[in-house]
């Protein structure tokens, strides 16, 4: 139970970064997680690459990365890494354990970590060539005995520092893409806002103009209302005209008709005079009444309009191109 304990405690103590356990001074990110504060620089400096130390003593400042077990992002004042607040806690728990524990990280596990072709010896040498781990007796008679190998431990810790290196890289190129990929949303965010801004203003042109089509509408409109009630006036004044003519006349010709049927020479001598005059002055009354509308007084087709080249112009409308 208590090995358990510790190998629990030992994993909280692990840095997701270089895989090792937490190294002095622990730096504790603003989102709480925490980094070796060599390890935060490499992720620092791997995340702002135009940030160039200018001696050997000096270490960038300002910038931003993310952190690698949340991916939060963490904001740098003028004191870079050096600003991030020290974790002591973690620290002190990093001592105690060390004292608690004489083994290295991980040991447990490369204790028991054996050859498989010689079960008494353990595997502490790395074959180059084949790149797999395995033991001395390997070496001198084994499978593994005209290859190069190299101690087990300076392996691990170049490839430990390889693979630290590796993650710290996908870390940076992760937080360029956040940074790509956040940068492409926000164009898109503008494009939408442009276009339906851009489609507003065209619905006002297209409104603008189908104002000034309606207006000019209701002005032609009005012109051939005029005229219509001009002409329609004039008629109906000369059919007026012409009917009380007719009521006149027909008056006339049933008082002559009444006077020809009078069997009295001298009764009829008596109205005939004025029939007579009566019926010369209707007879001149239609030559004064003659001036009827000319023809094609009704035509109304002068007020056509050809809206054909405008119609052919409306339809080529297209946006402007160029400042």
């Amino acid at each position: 139970a208590e090995a358990r304990s510790m190998e629990s405690l030992e994993k909280q103590l692990i840095c997701p970064i270089c895989l090792e356990m937490f190294t002095k001074p622990v730096v504790i990110l603003p989102c709480q997680h925490n980094l070796c504060r060599k390890c935060a620089n490499d992720v620092f400096q791997a995340s702002n690459p135009l940030w160039q130390s200018r001696g050997s003593s000096a270490v960038p400042s300002g910038g931003r990365f993310r952190c690698p077990s949340c991916r939060h992002e963490v904001v740098l004042d003028r004191h870079g890494v050096y600003g991030l607040q020290r974790n002591l806690l973690v620290e002190n728990i990093i001592d105690i354990y060390k004292q608690e524990s004489a083994r290295p990280l991980h040991a447990k596990a490369e204790q028991h970590l054996m050859c498989e072709e010689h079960e008494d010896e353990r595997i502490n040498i790395y074959c180059l060539r084949c790149e797999a781990p395995t033991c001395s007796l390997c070496k001198v008679f084994g499978a593994h005995k005209d290859c190069e190998v190299a101690p087990l431990p300076a392996v691990y810790q170049r490839q430990k520092s390889e693979l630290s290196d590796g993650i710290a890289m996908l870390v940076a190129g992760n937080d360029r893409i956040q940074a790509i990929i956040t940068q492409m949303e926000e164009i898109c965010r503008t494009i939408e806002e442009n276009g339906r801004r851009q489609k507003q203003h065209l619905g006002l042109r297209f409104d603008s103009l189908c104002s000034i089509l309606e207006e000019r509408k209701k002005e032609l409109l009005q012109s051939i209302a005029r005229e219509q009630e001009a002409k329609v006036q004039r008629v109906r004044g000369l059919i007026r005209q012409y009917g009380d003519h007719l009521e006149a006349s027909s008056k006339l010709v049933e008082s002559a008709i009444q006077a020809m049927e009078e069997p009295q020479m001298a009764l009829y001598l008596q109205v005939s005079p004025g029939l007579l005059l009566s019926c010369r002055i209707t007879d001149m009354s239609k030559v004064s009444m003659s001036s009827r509308p000319e023809p094609g007084y009704e035509n109304m087709d002068h007020f056509s309009i050809n809206v054909d080249c405008v119609a052919e112009m409306l339809r080529t409308i297209e946006f402007q191109t160029g400042a």
